[in-house]
């Protein structure tokens, strides 16, 4: 992947991983815009650091990617770079039947539906443009971490659907990249520990291994402990599955 002279967007991009990234994108002269749900949110970026541009748009509103997307092709029609990453994680217990069944499927209109509309929404874009689409899954696509679920679950979705994105693509000029991060150390895995299977690392150091894969032209990157997960997914499932509920088995919420 070019890494310098592009025109960026970044979905979630107002704190953690996005933002790391964000910031790193923009110190090697990228022309950088990151998008967030929260307003309060936005406003704090704009003040901390100028040289990026922040707008507020929630990716579970088709309505707002629409918007957002016809915004972009006005104000920023150079652009050549989307990462999906906005992202949420919830802790559940999938053993009685839920009373707030909307609820109970947030994460696959934000995880899942949010990529997959951003992506449509700006594919026009991003042909024109032959320029690089970045979609943020997880390790945990390989191996789910039983305490959040369905956040899994969407993970794993979204592997798969860019591994369709890519063939179909492939006449396009667009490329394909996925990034999969391990446990990383950001306020959606404030609960999580180091131990029983589970390695943390930082956002810093995340995106020191992820722009080392991205300069040699990786399309799936396995930063950290996910290249370890996916071989174990292979050669020892029953090992890692059980090492992951072991370390997850008290983040699950008491059955309602």
């Amino acid at each position: 992947m070019k890494l310098t002279g592009r025109t960026i967007l970044i979905t979630g991009g107002t704190a953690g991983i996005g933002l790391a990234f964000a910031l790193k994108f923009a110190e090697l002269g990228n022309q950088v815009i990151v998008t967030g749900r929260r307003q309060r949110l936005i406003e704090d970026v704009k003040r901390r650091y100028p040289k990026l541009h922040a707008i507020q748009s929630d990716v579970a509103d088709p309505d707002q990617i629409r918007a957002l997307a016809t915004r972009m092709a006005a104000e920023f029609p150079r652009l050549d770079v989307l990462m999906n990453n906005a992202g949420i994680s919830l802790y559940k217990n999938l053993k009685g039947t839920a009373t707030d069944l909307a609820g109970l499927t947030k994460e696959l209109e934000v995880n899942a539906g949010g990529v997959i509309r951003v992506t449509s929404a700006f594919m026009d874009l991003l042909k024109a443009n032959k320029g690089t689409l970045i979609n943020v899954s997880s390790a945990l696509a390989f191996v789910p971490l039983p305490c959040i679920p369905i956040y899994c679950a969407t993970k794993a979705a979204i592997h798969s659907y860019t591994q369709s994105l890519r063939f179909q693509l492939e006449e396009t000029g667009v490329e394909v990249i996925e990034l999969m991060p391990p446990a990383v150390k950001t306020d959606m895995t404030a609960d999580l520990r180091d131990g029983d299977g589970i390695t943390m690392i930082t956002t810093d150091e995340l995106v020191k291994q992820s722009f080392k894969s991205l300069r040699k032209g990786t399309l799936e990157i396995r930063p950290g402990q996910s290249s370890q997960l996916a071989l174990m997914r292979r050669i020892a499932p029953d090992f890692i599955n059980a090492q992951l509920w072991k370390a997850s088995r008290k983040l699950v919420p008491a059955a309602v």
